[in-house]
């Protein structure tokens, strides 16, 4: 057997291990963060729970998910029952009271605020992605536009005709941790992508970015991909003729 030959056998023999890695390694990581969740809630909830109701009591082996599905049953009840004036009256109560604790209303109040605004539907949430310029020009960075409420420092730092908004410019690879800015409008390039494909860019290093839409040119619609990522060189675009555009017969 030749080299070549080798050499065109380890290299099909090393795409093929890619391959399976990009589909196993995924399914793998998500189903491990899955199990790892569903039983730390197990851990909390099972001990709780009276012995006569617990499976585990009565079979020879565990059964995994049955605290998280007792933890969704009761955090639904409690939302039911603090929906209506009585649950509302006790929450008010207890707020109150966590009110008057010096630590703990801090911490309290900060994660109420948090968790509602990330899980209502009303809440200002992040809702486009946009670039700015930084550190330095030339240089653009990846940001989450939020909406343009007025604060105490839109109002210090007013500027007539271009108002300033506030931005997240988010870390690579932890987008959960980084920089809060106030950017006149002016200066933010907005972008089409959603905020799912941008956390998704941020998560991978630039290594997943979102698909581009085909543009028209002269009436003519591009077809297929721009670019052949097997080869990193820009293909010609095929090119097929709109409705208006046929010759009339």
């Amino acid at each position: 057997m030749s080299d070549a030959l080798k050499t065109s056998g380890m290299t099909r023999l090393r795409n093929y291990f890619l391959t399976g890695f990009i589909v196993c390694a995924p399914l793998a990581i998500t189903a491990y963060i899955a199990w790892s969740v569903i039983g730390w809630v197990d851990s909390w909830v099972k001990p709780y729970i009276p012995a006569r109701y617990n499976p585990d009591t009565y079979l020879p082996f565990p059964v995994p998910g049955f605290g998280l599905i007792v933890a969704l049953v009761m955090i639904t009840l409690i939302g039911f029952l603090a929906a209506n004036i009585v649950g509302r009256a006790i929450v008010g109560f207890g707020e109150r009271l966590l009110g008057r604790m010096p630590l703990v209303r801090g911490i309290y109040g900060s994660l109420k605020q948090i968790f509602e605004t990330v899980l209502s539907n009303k809440g200002d949430m992040f809702r486009q992605v946009g670039l700015v310029e930084y550190p330095r020009k030339g240089v653009w960075s990846l940001v989450f536009v939020a909406g343009e409420k007025e604060t105490e420092i839109n109002q210090k730092l007013d500027q007539e005709g271009d108002p300033l908004i506030a931005v997240f410019m988010p870390c690579t690879p932890n987008p959960t941790t980084g920089f809060l800015m106030y950017v006149p409008k002016s200066d933010i390039v907005m972008l089409d992508m959603t905020i799912e494909d941008g956390a998704k860019l941020i998560v991978s290093a630039g290594l997943v970015a979102p698909e581009v839409k085909p543009k028209l040119l002269n009436g003519e619609t591009l077809e297929g991909p721009l670019h052949n990522p097997s080869f990193g060189a820009v293909q010609p675009a095929r090119r097929s003729r709109t409705a208006s555009s046929r010759p009339n017969k």
